[in-house]
């Protein structure tokens, strides 16, 4: 694997307002003197708008502590051909982390459009401007992509491995997905673009997605409503912890697949995927028990909240699945990290946030 550095060169970061992005900046910028990021997110409202003004103002925060670094936000869209290639062109970039993307299983049911263009569109344009730098001065160094869990689909066997066949995607979503890591290594091959694409496990943590299960319940316990646990509590996910992701991440990033040929002469691709997850998954009226827990001890919900009384156990829903769980053997391997936040501890940040977050 060749050693990529993360400064001085400028680093692309997409979907930089999102979850994963927003904390991947905030990370770089706190441990990477002189780094210079350029953020793109369109910022769109598919939920709380609030949500990523605030992690954009916790960003411009770190950036002004950290004067000798760069950071630079633009507010666009990865579908627009014409400004990913304004952004290529103006900055030579060394890493390109694509975080951009419609997300969510459910919502891909609903709104299929959507996905199309920011993950199958978005996802071409950003290989294509790579492309355009291989015969330049500044070829970019390194494609990072997110990938998700989903790609498995309904695969019976687990944990599941990149080595696995992922051919039966259950949503769209997760076809989409599927397809970057087509596209990417078609793109790898043919222009000997390194890249690598990670599979995240259920990421959560303050500050997170409000479509996500535990940020969903605690808005919907607080308002007296009933949550709803699917598959009559019999699934299980493979939590991991924002900050575990952003290590996973940073350290790929410093990582490219090797370029070299084959015994035909020809290039091999150099492409990798890999999971990063927890390697423990946790069944889901488990996670709601902690979840409660957390809540009560946070002061987010009165201590005498009768959760009986709001919970209830429902069939599975369409484009999901029962289990994900990592095996993240090849991570620990090429790159010595593990995740390993306990689930408990990623719930307290997440109470604490939200209490701090909503004024509760």
């Amino acid at each position: 694997m060749s050693n990529v550095k993360l400064s001085p060169s400028p680093l692309l970061i997409t979907g930089a307002a999102g979850f994963i992005g927003s904390n991947l900046v905030m990370e770089l910028l706190r441990t990477v003197p002189g780094v210079q990021i350029v953020g793109l997110d369109n910022v769109n409202d598919y939920y709380d708008v609030s949500i990523k003004e605030y992690r954009l103002a916790e960003i411009d925060k770190l950036a002004a502590a950290h004067p000798d670094c760069g950071w630079t936000f633009v507010r666009g869209n990865i579908a627009d051909r014409g400004l990913i290639d304004e952004l290529f062109s103006g900055y030579h970039f060394s890493v390109v982390v694509n975080l951009a993307a419609q997300a969510g299983v459910r919502y891909s049911i609903t709104n299929p459009d959507v996905y199309i263009e920011s993950n199958i569109i978005g996802f071409y344009n950003i290989l294509e401007a790579c492309r355009a730098t291989m015969a330049t001065d500044h070829p970019v160094e390194h494609l990072v992509y997110a990938s998700s869990s989903s790609v498995y689909g309904s695969n019976k066997k687990i944990p599941y491995s990149t080595d696995d066949k992922v051919d039966n995607p259950v949503s769209l979503y997760a076809a989409t997905k599927k397809s970057n890591e087509l596209m990417a290594h078609a793109y790898s091959k043919l222009y000997n673009i390194p890249s690598t694409g990670l599979r995240f496990f259920t990421v959560y943590g303050p500050a997170g997605r409000p479509d996500m299960a535990y940020f969903g319940f605690t808005n919907k316990l607080l308002k007296g409503q009933t949550i709803e646990i699917f598959n009559y509590g019999n699934c299980k996910r493979d939590f991991t912890y924002v900050d575990d992701i952003v290590e996973g991440v940073k350290r790929v990033m410093q990582c490219a697949p090797d370029k070299q040929n084959g015994e035909d002469g020809l290039p091999l691709p150099p492409y990798r995927v890999y999971n990063i997850g927890n390697n423990s998954p946790e069944n889901l009226l488990d996670f709601v028990t902690i979840l409660q827990e957390e809540l009560l001890r946070a002061e987010v919900l009165p201590a005498d909240y009768d959760f009986e009384a709001h919970k209830k156990l429902v069939p599975m829903q369409p484009g999901d699945v029962p289990v994900t769980f990592a095996d993240t053997t090849a991570l620990e391997r090429d790159l010595g990290f593990k995740p390993s936040t306990p689930l408990r501890e990623g719930l307290r940040k997440f109470a604490e946030w939200y209490k701090k977050f909503y004024n509760v």
